[in-house]
């Protein structure tokens, strides 16, 4: 564990959101329509871009996570189910996951690039 960086804990992070997300329509007793479908489809490309930012990270895989996240946060607007439990978990998990990826994304642009000795 000595080994991990703050951004593969970010990534951890971002598995468990998505994975919470996942299985927030058995947890909450979400309606079986729309809401929880996109719990599904949001919590699987969330863990998915977790695990392969795990693999080998690359700094699409941020961005796209970003982008996932931001859609969770603002989704129960775009698909119409506000003042919903559906919607807290939606809004906080997206909010989290946005929020790990742009830490992450922040994190990155601060590492200065490292200098070729030309050998």
């Amino acid at each position: 564990m000595a080994n991990w960086t703050n951004a593969k804990l970010c990534d951890v992070a971002n598995l468990i959101l998505g994975a919470t997300l996942f299985v927030s329509p058995w947890m909450f007793g979400f309606d079986a329509g729309t809401v929880s479908t996109n719990a599904y489809i949001t919590g699987i490309a969330i863990a998915i871009l977790a695990i392969a930012a795990l693999a080998a990270f690359a700094v699409w895989e941020e961005w796209l996570n970003l982008v996932v996240g931001l859609w969770a946060l603002v989704s129960p607007w775009v698909l119409g189910f506000q003042g919903t439990t559906a919607m807290t978990v939606h809004v906080v998990i997206g909010a989290a996951v946005a929020i790990l990826a742009a830490i992450e994304l922040w994190m990155m642009s601060q590492i200065p690039p490292r200098l070729t000795t030309g050998r």
